[in-house]
């Protein structure tokens, strides 16, 4: 049976117009101005509104070279659904306003696709196998089920959607959404662990969905550092100084930041399970961060600002 998460931000935080929506796309993609690499096995890119941060998203987006990928697992934070664990999207497939990607839980390891038989033949058990990965993480127990109304409330995945959309347009890819709950070190070890083997695999992808420092009043957070001169300036060295750490790959040294400055990134956990995937996989990962923005300078306490990061996950050919 069909089960559709709708686009339910779109008409507010992007536009629902198809025809803009392209045009939008096509103008960060093509400003951004990246070449396409089959090296890059994944992305860290922002989840805000299209207006804050469309452009900076193309950033992590337009690396991205479709050819030979054919699965998307998409890491997002939990907004507004606490949980201390991973959840699974109960969809069957996520709607863009310009191309909707099925979910990648269709297909029955005891049926056959080219007999129809519950004996699979050589040429069908390859495909089944590509078609499980929701059911194969599944039967670890580690995972919840996520709710439809969950499902399209959260916006960190979503916002990854229509870029995907266009960039996978005329590819055959499924998704794999994982809702990322509230996990302590632990736990971010352990999901890590189980997905690991994934990134190994270069038909799969991850996109995973972060904004970085929620600055002022309204956030509880006002962090500065006045060595660095303005408010705005002080938020930059804050940020640069995590992303600067995410790019060792040392999930450690990320958790340690994280709790000595307590920056307000909002995709802390997606990103601290995706650290230490690239550090255990059996493939060399160098993630480099391509674009920083923020939505407004700060340059007094009444003030507040979110900043967008991207960056891309390559295989390291040194």
């Amino acid at each position: 049976m069909e089960v559709i998460r709708r686009a339910s931000h779109a008409g507010s935080w992007y536009t629902d117009n198809p025809r803009k929506l392209e045009e939008e796309l096509d103008g960060w993609l093509s400003a951004a101005g990246l070449p396409k690499s089959s090296d890059v096995r994944g992305v860290i890119a922002p989840h805000a509104g299209y207006s804050y941060s469309g452009r900076a998203a193309a950033y992590a987006f337009g690396n991205i070279d479709p050819t030979n990928i054919s699965r998307v697992f998409l890491l997002g934070p939990s907004h507004h659904y606490y949980t201390p664990k991973c959840a699974l999207s109960t969809a069957t497939v996520y709607k863009t306003p310009i191309g909707d990607l099925p979910i990648d839980q269709e297909g029955n390891s005891d049926m056959c696709w080219i007999t129809h038989s519950v004996v699979p033949c050589l040429m069908c058990i390859g495909v089944t196998a590509e078609l499980l990965v929701i059911e194969e993480l599944k039967a670890t127990g580690k995972f919840e089920l996520m709710d439809l109304r969950v499902d399209e409330a959260e916006h960190s995945m979503e916002m990854h959607l229509p870029y995907l959309a266009k960039v996978f347009k005329g590819h055959q890819v499924k998704v794999v959404p994982i809702l990322v709950g509230a996990l302590n070190a632990e736990s971010e070890a352990k999901y890590g662990k189980l997905l690991e083997k994934y990134i190994d695999d270069p038909k799969n992808f991850f996109s995973v969905s972060s904004d970085f420092c929620h600055w002022g009043t309204r956030f509880n957070y006002t962090h500065y550092d006045n060595k660095h001169g303005a408010i705005y300036k002080s938020i930059e060295a804050l940020d640069k100084m995590g992303m600067d750490i995410i790019e060792t790959g040392d999930p450690d040294s990320f958790k340690k930041y994280l709790l000595e400055f307590e920056n307000t990134i909002c995709g802390r956990h997606p990103i601290g399970v995706f650290l230490h995937m690239t550090k255990n996989c059996s493939t060399k990962i160098k993630i480099q961060f391509l674009r920083y923005e923020q939505s407004s300078q700060c340059k007094t306490m009444r003030e507040s600002s979110v900043s967008y990061a991207s960056a891309a996950a390559k295989v390291d050919g040194e």
